[in-house]
C-alpha cells in the first residue's frame, strides 16, 4: 500500500508543473490571439496589447516546462542515459597534479 501512495505522490508532483506549463501557454496564446484578432477589426481603434497575461504566461511556461525537463534529465542523468559532456565527474578518477617540487624522476 505504500508503494502505491507513493508513486500517485510522485505522479501528482509531475502532473502540477505539467498544468503550470499548459496553463501558460494557453495565456501567451490568448493573449496573442485577442492582440491579432481585435488589431484587424478595425484601423482606427486602438488596441492595446496584454502584457500582464503575457508575461505571467510566460513566466508559467518556463516554470513548469523547467521543472519538468529539469525532472527528466536528472532522472537520465542518474541512470546514465546522457551523453559524455552531461555526466557526473567522477572524484576518484580525476588525478589531481602532484605539486611542482614534489614530482618523481
Amino acid at each position: 500500500m505504500k508503494l502505491k501512495l507513493s508513486r500517485f505522490i510522485a505522479i501528482v508532483l509531475l502532473v502540477i508543473p505539467g498544468i503550470t506549463a499548459m496553463i501558460g501557454f494557453l495565456k501567451i496564446k490568448d493573449s496573442l490571439f485577442d492582440y491579432m484578432s481585435a488589431h484587424g477589426v478595425d484601423a482606427l481603434t486602438r488596441v492595446s496589447f496584454d502584457w500582464l497575461n503575457f508575461v505571467l504566461g510566460v513566466v508559467l511556461f518556463a516554470a513548469g516546462a523547467g521543472f519538468l525537463g529539469g525532472w527528466i534529465f536528472f532522472r537520465d542523468r542518474k541512470r546514465n542515459y546522457v551523453g559524455p559532456r552531461f555526466r557526473k565527474k567522477d572524484t576518484a578518477a580525476v588525478k589531481e597534479p602532484e605539486p611542482a617540487g614534489m614530482q618523481h624522476k
